[in-house]
């Protein structure tokens, strides 16, 4: 998180203002669309059904 200039904080409150989402190229995993620091940002996750989280694969931000 630290190469991309966020923290779990901003994480947490990108996913909380997520605008969007969609299927991933993966199957399984989601890709949520946020903002952070005014810029378009994308999310990664899986949803880990035995325990109940969701597992943030990756962010990174979107070239407009």
């Amino acid at each position: 998180m630290e190469d991309r200039d966020f923290s779990e904080v901003d994480l947490r409150l990108m996913l909380e203002h997520a605008r969007g989402h969609r299927a991933d190229i993966v199957e399984g995993r989601f890709v949520i669309e946020t903002e952070h620091k005014r810029a378009r940002w994308e999310v990664i996750v899986e949803p880990d059904e035995l325990d109940h989280l969701l597992v943030v694969v990756t962010a990174y931000p979107v070239s407009p």
